[in-house]
C-alpha cells in the first residue's frame, strides 16, 4: 500500500496542474501516445507523417513495471489518442484513467473486441488472461484495425491517407501469416520458453508451449519447483531454451545449464532494445526472427 501513496499523490498533483495548463501543442499533428511497441509501430505505419507518436514506456523498460510520472500524466492528458494494450498487461493504466480527461483524450482499449483466452499454468491472481496477444499474427491484425478506426475517429479529414497506409499495413500482416503456416508442419510441437508469453501463437499453430517461470518474468520457482521444472525438461528432451531479450532471467541460465540446451531468442515484443532501435528492426522483422529461431528448434526445414 505505501508504494502507491506517493504516485497517487502526484498524480493527483498533476491534475491540479493541467486545470492551468491547456492542451497547447507544438505540433498540428495528432498527438498518439502508446503504452506497447507493438501499439507505436501500428500506429505509426497507419498515420505515418500525418501524426506523432509517442510510446509513454521508455526503451528497454518492462511494462509490467512502468509506473507513469506525472510529467507522463501531463502528457496523456494533451494527447488526441491514447492507445493501451489492455488484457491485464498494464497495471498503471487503472490507476491513471481516473486522471485523464477522455473528453478531450481519446482512451481505446486495443483487446476490447478480441477473445482473450485464459492463462494457461499461472497462480498469479487478478491475471486471469494472458496479454500477449500481439504475437499471434491474426490477433495482431485485428490490433491494427482498432487502431486504423481510432484514428479515423480524431482525424477524420485523413481518412483516405490512413485507410491506404492501412491496407498496406495489412498486407504485411497477410504475407507474415502465410510465413508462419511453416510451422503446422513442424515434426517438434512442444517449444521451451522462461516466460509464458507465446500461448496465443502456441495456440494458432497447434504447438505447445512448455513455460519455465510464470507469466511475469520475475515469477521464479523455490529451488523444488526448479528440480521439477528439469525434470520436465528432461521428459520433454527439451534440446533448446528460449529467452527473451528485456529481462535478464538467471533461472532460465540455470535450468538450460542443467539439461545442456542450447540457448535461443523468442522476443515478446513488449518493447525494443536500444540495440533494436539503432538497427532499425521493426514488429515485422522481430517477428521474423522470432519464426527463423523457432524453425530451428522444431527441426522446420527452409523454404
Amino acid at each position: 500500500m505505501k508504494r502507491r501513496i506517493i504516485p497517487l499523490l502526484a498524480i493527483v498533483f498533476v491534475a491540479i496542474l493541467l486545470v492551468g495548463c491547456g492542451r497547447e501543442s507544438s505540433s498540428s499533428k495528432p498527438q498518439v501516445i502508446v503504452s506497447l511497441y507493438p501499439l507505436q509501430d501500428f500506429a505509426q505505419k497507419i498515420g505515418g507523417n500525418l501524426i506523432d507518436v509517442v510510446n509513454i514506456v521508455p526503451p528497454g523498460t518492462e511494462p509490467h513495471d512502468f509506473e507513469p510520472s506525472p510529467k507522463d500524466m501531463i502528457k496523456l492528458n494533451k494527447a488526441d489518442l491514447f492507445l493501451y494494450n489492455g488484457a491485464g498487461l498494464e497495471t498503471w493504466v487503472n490507476h491513471a484513467l481516473p486522471n485523464i480527461d477522455q473528453q478531450q483524450t481519446l482512451v481505446v482499449n486495443t483487446s476490447k473486441k478480441i477473445t482473450l483466452a485464459k492463462a494457461k499454468n499461472s497462480e498469479v491472481k487478478n491475471r486471469v488472461y494472458d496479454p500477449h496477444f500481439w504475437l499471434n499474427p491474426y490477433m495482431a491484425q485485428q490490433q491494427a484495425k482498432v487502431i486504423y478506426e481510432s484514428l479515423i475517429k480524431i482525424d477524420p479529414n485523413h481518412k483516405k491517407q490512413y485507410t491506404d497506409n492501412y491496407q498496406k499495413l495489412n498486407n504485411q500482416f497477410l504475407t507474415l501469416q502465410k510465413s508462419y503456416k511453416v510451422l503446422l508442419s513442424s515434426p517438434v510441437r512442444e517449444f521451451v520458453t522462461s516466460h509464458t508469453a507465446f500461448q496465443y501463437l502456441a495456440d494458432e499453430y497447434n504447438l505447445t508451449q512448455v513455460a519455465i517461470s510464470g507469466l511475469s518474468p520475475e515469477d521464479e520457482p523455490s529451488p523444488k519447483e526448479v528440480k521439477q521444472l528439469v525434470d520436465t525438461l528432461r521428459k520433454h528432451q527439451a534440446k533448446v531454451v528460449f529467452f527473451e531479450t528485456l529481462v535478464n532471467n538467471k533461472l532460465a541460465e540455470t535450468v538450460k545449464n542443467e539439461i545442456h540446451a542450447e540457448a535461443s531468442v523468442l522476443n515478446p515484443l513488449e518493447g525494443l532494445s536500444k540495440n533494436e532501435i539503432a538497427n532499425d528492426e521493426d514488429y515485422f522483422s522481430v517477428m521474423m526472427t522470432n519464426l527463423a529461431n523457432l524453425k530451428k528448434a522444431l527441426g522446420v526445414a527452409n523454404g
